[in-house]
């Protein structure tokens, strides 16, 4: 395809980082594009995968700590009623919401699913932390004694980010105007931080999908 018709498509005002990036070559700055469509491929199954444990083990977690294997329904009068997060009592209008569009859909269950990434990692945020009484730092049992809640909170926060900007098309592969992958592979590390505390299986299962490094190779050889 012509630089010019690509251009068209994707649009002059996303182009111009990778065009700047590339010294102004067309043709560098859309293997750059690319590139960084691939890389974003890469982060794909790590962060699925990723997001379904961490889901799964709060809602172990919370179960256990409710006594209750549907806390997340009968806590729409509990800790997400709670008076500190008025007036919107997001968590309890995101369960709310759930269950209104999957009656709508004929369907039943799911409501865990149905929550976004949002919805677990601020559990770990300060207020819901301590309604919970610090519970969910079980999730992750094998983590170094320094690390603490605001560690985790700080770290889920930046996969949370990145994650957003990847499922968006945003770049990854910027520091400024510079081709850079470090950002990116700092989340990698994270990520993997994070699933071997919770469970050092769960980080050799995930490495099985992971081509991120192979990837970010060929994006620096450009």
């Amino acid at each position: 395809m012509k630089y010019s018709a690509f251009e068209n498509f994707v649009s002059k005002s996303r182009l111009e980082r990778y065009l700047v990036s590339c010294g102004y070559s067309q043709e560098k700055a859309m293997m750059l594009y690319g590139a960084n469509l691939r890389v974003s491929k890469a982060f794909y199954p790590v962060l699925n995968l990723f997001e379904i444990f961490l889901r799964n083990g709060i809602d172990d977690k919370l179960g256990i700590y409710f006594s209750d294997s549907e806390w997340i329904i009968n806590q729409k009068v509990g800790f997400m009623n709670d008076a500190s997060l008025g007036p919107k009592f997001w968590l309890k209008t995101q369960v709310h919401k759930a269950q209104t569009d999957l009656r709508a859909k004929g369907m039943k269950g799911k409501i865990l699913a149905e929550q976004s990434f949002g919805f677990w990692t601020c559990l770990f945020e300060p207020k819901h932390y301590k309604l919970l009484e610090g519970y969910v730092i079980h999730c992750f049992p094998n983590k170094p004694s320094a690390v603490n809640r605001n560690y985790l909170a700080l770290t889920l926060k930046e996969i949370r980010e990145f994650r957003n900007r990847i499922y968006h098309n945003e770049a990854i592969c910027f520091n400024e105007m510079n081709i850079d992958f470090k950002h990116a592979k700092h989340i990698q590390n994270g990520l993997y931080d994070l699933l071997k505390w919770m469970n050092p299986d769960l980080s050799d299962f995930v490495n099985q999908f992971d081509n991120i490094e192979k990837e970010i190779e060929d994006a620096l050889r450009i």
